[in-house]
Parts: C-alpha cells; structure tokens; sequence
C-alpha cells in the first residue's frame, strides 16, 4: 500500500469507526420492482431481490400476512390485495418452515363477503398450515402508544405477537389520503372507533406504525385503483400494471408506489409524515430500485 492509499484508507477507517453498526447498509434501502403477467412469478422475484422469503421467516415463525381484504369486490375491480399474490407470499412462508401463517384485515364491509369475494379465501383454501381468520373482538388488546396523535389503542394482538409482519397492500386512490399504500393497510389490525383517527390521520397511521413493525413490506400493484378509492366499482377506475414491489422500508415502498400514479412522494402527507418521523427513506434518489 503506498502513502496515498495508506492516507486514503485511515481517512475512511476514521469515518466508518464513528458509525453505527449496519449504517451503511441503512443508509441506502433496497426496493425491488419486478413485472410481468405471471404474478406469482413476480411476486416470488420481488421477494427475492430483497433477500428472499428465508431473510425474514425462519422455522417454526409464526407469521401474520396482513393483506388488504376490506372491501365487497372481486380481484379485477383491485380494491383489495390480488389473491394470487397473497397465495405466493402464504407458500412460501410455509415452504421455508413457518410454523403457522395468519392471514386477516378488519374489514370496512361485512368480513365473509369481503373474503369471498375477494378471492382470498379460495386461494389459501386447503393450505396446510395457514389460517384465515375473522378478526375477534375479544383479541383487541389496549396498547399504550405514547404517540403524537395517539395516546393507546386497540391493537390486534396476533399482530403483535407474531414473529414476523408481512404487509401486503394493493396500491390504490383513497378519498381522504390521496393514496391508501402499506402505511395506511396497518390500520386493519386497529380496533375501536377507527374512523377517529381521520381528523389527524397522518400522525396517527405514524403512531401505529411506530408501535407495530412490518419487516417485510409487499406491494400489489398488478392493478390499481385511479379513482373512486378505497372502495372502488367501476373496471375503468383500474389500471394493470403487472408489478409488485418490495421492500423492508415501509416508506420507502409507499414513496415508490405513489410514482405509479403519476405522483410525487412529498405529494403524500401520511408518507412526508411518516418520513419526518424517521419511519423510513422517501427520496428515491436515496434508495436502491432493484428492477426484475
């Protein structure tokens, strides 16, 4: 080594020493994007750009799958999550050694139809090792949040006891939000008045966030929803995109869903919130796009 590279590598030494363990990896978020018409195959690729399922499931996990199942719609009509892509994400959880995976949402319309109609509940039918589950009032637990917007509140408790969260979207247009993405589907492990939450909802879906981690972020974006969201009904307020995203950084994904519809992230103010929050990275100059 010559003087210049010894000068050179003691600089970089110095300012490494000075940062904290994983910083550098922290410092650039990995998001994966990959598309195509085969929307297991994608999904599978997205997850696998991130590290694959092995990263964040171990054997014997029990694992919660929290897609978007609110609505009375069937899949084209891309108000809830794509069952196809929850079906790959629930397979390979198992396939890798989940112990048990858990797949609900606190419905906004009448929980059976929405997970009928929806094509979930045939998707994961006869799965061994899964469960979807009707959400029960009696496992509402009052959690103190200590939050800017929230104080406590009634969080699902096998969402919270799980070994790992995987949140699983569809990437749609939301009446009050603009966008509803990753940040905002937390809010189906919410019991209670969640319609509260509206007058402040940009800290509040940041409160939630905080006190419950999604370690996996997923992202359906194989259709979304332009206009007339969350709810949706009308095939021409839908746009196919054959893409799903994923990422570890919930804002980051958000940040990158809301380009989908010709949106800026700073346009978004649950993702500038959260982001102001240190919840995640939403400058997409700032992370790293995988595309496959």
């Amino acid at each position: 080594m010559n003087r210049r590279d010894f000068i050179k590598f003691g600089l970089s030494s110095l300012i490494f020493a000075g940062l904290p363990k994983n910083s550098l990896s922290q410092a650039l978020p990995v998001l994966s994007i990959a598309e195509g018409k085969d929307h297991a195959a994608i999904t599978i690729n997205a997850i696998n750009a991130v590290g694959g399922i092995e990263r964040f499931v171990k054997k014997g996990d029990v694992v919660v799958v929290k897609p978007n199942i609110g609505w009375d719609r069937k899949p084209e009509y891309a108000a809830n999550t794509n069952p196809i892509v929850v079906k790959t994400i629930v397979d390979a959880c198992i396939n890798v050694g989940a112990k048990k995976v858990k797949v609900f949402d606190n419905s906004c319309n009448d929980p059976r139809r929405c997970y009928q109609s929806s094509g979930i509940n045939s998707a994961l039918k006869g799965i061994k090792g899964v469960e979807l589950k009707y959400m029960e009032d009696e496992r509402y637990k009052n959690i103190r949040l200590n939050g800017v917007a929230l104080k406590e509140w009634e969080l699902y408790d096998e969402a919270l006891s799980a070994n790992v969260l995987i949140n699983v979207p569809v990437a749609k247009h939301h009446s009050l939000t603009r966008l509803t993405l990753a940040l905002k589907n937390m809010m189906g492990i919410m019991g209670g008045n969640r319609g509260y939450i509206h007058r402040n909802i940009e800290e509040s879906l940041s409160d939630i966030n905080k006190a419950v981690k999604s370690h996996l972020v997923i992202i359906d974006a194989t259709r979304i929803l332009l206009n007339h969201g969350p709810q949706g009904g009308s095939l021409s307020d839908v746009k196919v995109l054959d893409r799903v995203i994923a990422s570890t950084d919930i804002v980051a994904a958000d940040a990158y869903a809301t380009t989908l519809f010709n949106l800026k992230p700073q346009d978004i103010p649950t993702t500038v919130t959260a982001y102001r929050r240190n919840l995640g990275e939403i400058n997409l100059n700032k992370i790293k796009i995988i595309k496959t």
